[in-house]
């Protein structure tokens, strides 16, 4: 029996089971037995799932109505199975809830632009007491700007069982259900659409196809692929300047102008993506921060990361393609906004109904060659996850050395070499201003590269940190995916065993392995498509870093041992440095006539950017033996020389 409650205080949800709910917000709460502390319900938005039960008061009806019942004595899992009824299809998709709750959408028209998540937004925490999906803590602190998880820490999780164990009561020749009626496979709406408790549509607007490609299933490409920028974070301020947020510009190539969107909205989107796609790797957020939302440094931050969300998103052929986030890039108009949210929020097409949107080939797939497919891939994600935390670690460690430990032994090089050279100073008689010079100058040049060292960061260690926290996100989402397929494949075994002992229908058995087949070609699709981005990102990621290091170390060679050139980026190619001309320079001509190592960089510029001098120098020296050695190749032929990329 539904009851009335009320919310207490603030909760936040943490991953797709649970929903938040705000202090004072009406509830619809299923059954007054709680599982290990939680309660599950619906808050005044239509969303559904589990909030803490400490955390509400059951309002009572009749006689005893003004006296409040906080809920929180623990039921056991027996009991809280025969409380609901989970074969409907409506109930089974996280976002369509378990009863029709009338009015929520309009009760809520004010919450489109407010500001609830100014006050109390939150760092997201580690899931299941700090472990994340894969049995490892994630990586909250990043690098400078990331603050670590202090609130809620204390929460209890609810019992959420991984196991894909069939009942064992079974009614007629109905392949069992799982008795954990808290599981993904549950609750996904997964095992309603396998056991063919999902009644089909009399029209389906959307459709997404899988196709045959060389390395197996595939999502059908987006017919009308498209890009969307995000730039320009502003902080803008409502009600007279009580309260700020930053807004961020998001241009999409395929409309015809900017749209301005707040972090909500993006989080708006992405809880309607978690209920929606139930087979699909949905890339997380930025995390969300408590204090200091307005530093530069965190809007940088959450700026580039949401730039590698939104490629994300838009690069994904099912993704790009969904309603929401086409009206999330598009609506200018805060009515059309407002109309289009809930009509998102009331979409039929989630959960179990969105496995009927897809349309499979024709070829035949052995269920065991998928099942091995499958559990090969469960392998790999667990290992690259293992190895993205352990790459993260690292990184993050060196960028800490960067802003503070080599700058700081830099500069404390660069002091003890600026006092050597105050100190012989002081007795003019017998010092030499030109030996005081150069250690002063080589003090200086040592602060300045630990200044460098604390700079670099943001040009190569903060990209790829951005990157492996996206992916950090993508593989914790795989473990439940794949939860999904191995409930899938336990069904029709099942099904296989109880129609060769008579006691189901082959037909039946055989329309379960069909649908099963769905559930399979709809995971080999999203396999590939991760693979295929990987492969992109990834060589991205370690091209912009290894590109931005030899230029770190270019740039403190040549600035700071030539103080007389300037190296600079050329504008048409980031990857090529240009020098003026060598010859004729001075310092470069007394450097060069000594150090290895200044020859060895020059030569790998090539002997058209070797200095005149030093040619003559050489040819004087090797011209009888080797008929003239470098003084007889060419001289340079302009005022300036190019540096290789392989360099």
């Amino acid at each position: 029996m539904a009851l009335k409650g009320r919310a207490l205080y603030d909760f936040r949800s943490e991953n797709k089971e649970e929903i938040s709910i705000h202090q004072d917000e009406d509830l619809v709460i299923f059954s007054e037995t709680s599982l290990d502390g939680w309660l599950q319900g619906q808050n005044s938005r239509g969303e559904t799932g589990l909030f803490p039960a400490s955390y509400v008061e059951i309002i009572r009806s009749g006689p005893n109505s003004n006296h409040a019942d906080y809920s929180s004595s623990p039921g056991s899992l027996g009991t809280q199975v025969s409380s609901y009824d989970v074969t409907s299809p409506s109930r089974s998709g996280g976002g369509s809830g378990f009863l029709s709750h009338q009015g929520s959408f309009e009760e809520d028209d004010d919450d489109d632009w407010d500001d609830w998540d100014d006050g109390c937004t939150v760092v997201e925490e580690p899931r299941a007491g700090g472990l994340g999906t894969n049995g490892h803590p994630p990586l909250n602190l990043s690098y400078p700007g990331a603050y670590p998880s202090q609130h809620m820490a204390f929460r209890p999780k609810p019992a959420l069982e991984r196991q894909d164990s069939l009942a064992s009561a079974k009614r007629g020749s109905v392949v069992g259900r799982n008795l954990n009626r808290f599981s993904c496979f549950v609750r996904s709406g997964v095992e309603a659409f396998i056991l063919g408790d999902v009644p089909m549509m009399a029209k389906i607007a959307e459709t997404y196809s899988i196709e045959m490609g060389p390395r197996g299933p595939q999502w059908k490409a987006n017919p009308h692929p498209f890009a969307c920028s995000v730039e320009d974070p502003t902080k803008q301020t409502k009600f007279k300047g009580i309260k700020s947020y930053i807004s961020y510009k998001l241009t999409p190539t395929h409309a015809g102008s900017p749209v301005y969107r707040r972090y909500k909205h993006f989080d708006w989107l992405y809880n309607r993506l978690l209920h929606k796609f139930t087979v699909i790797s949905v890339p997380h957020l930025p995390e969300k921060q408590a204090t200091g939302r307005f530093e530069e440094d965190f809007i940088e931050k959450r700026k580039r990361r949401l730039i590698l969300w939104m490629d994300h998103m838009t690069s994904h052929p099912v993704l790009s393609q969904y309603e929401g986030f086409q009206h999330f890039l598009s609506c200018l108009d805060d009515k059309q906004w407002k109309m289009g949210k809930r009509r998102a929020e009331k979409d039929e097409m989630v959960g179990a109904s969105f496995l009927l949107t897809f349309q499979i080939p024709t070829e035949h797939q052995d269920l065991q060659d998928v099942e091995d497919r499958v559990d090969t891939f469960k392998a790999f994600s667990k290992k690259m996850d293992d190895s993205v935390l352990q790459l993260s670690t690292v990184a993050s460690e060196l960028v800490r050395k960067h802003v503070g430990g080599f700058r700081k032994e830099f500069q404390k090089l660069g002091n003890a070499f600026q006092a050597v050279s105050h100190a012989f100073q002081m007795d003019p008689p017998f010092s030499s201003e030109a030996l005081n010079s150069a250690i002063s100058h080589t003090g200086r040049t040592y602060e300045a590269v630990g200044e460098m060292f604390a700079e670099q960061p943001k040009n190569d260690l903060f990209q790829m940190l951005d990157t492996l926290s996206l992916y950090q996100g993508l593989l914790s989402n795989f473990p439940d995916i794949i939860h999904l397929q191995k409930g899938a494949f336990a069904k029709v075994k099942e099904s296989q065993r109880m129609s060769d002992e008579g006691r189901m229908e082959q037909d039946e058995a055989d329309g379960i392995r069909r649908r099963c087949r769905v559930v399979g070609f709809a995971l080999q699709a999203e396999m590939n498509h991760f693979h295929q981005r990987r492969e992109l990102d990834f060589k991205h990621m370690m091209q912009n870093y290894l590109r931005q290091q030899i230029l770190f170390y270019q740039r403190g060679t040549m600035q700071h041992l030539f103080p007389g050139l300037e190296v600079q980026r050329q504008a048409t190619d980031p990857r090529t440095l240009v020098a003026p001309s060598w010859r004729g320079h001075p310092e470069v001509t007394r450097y060069l006539n000594s150090p290895a190592t200044a020859l060895h960089i020059l030569s790998r510029l090539g002997p058209q950017c070797i200095p005149e001098s030093f040619l003559l120098h050489r040819g004087k020296a090797k011209g009888k033996k080797d008929g003239g050695g470098l003084a007889h190749r060419p001289r340079s032929p302009g005022p300036t020389c190019s540096w290789p990329a392989s360099l």
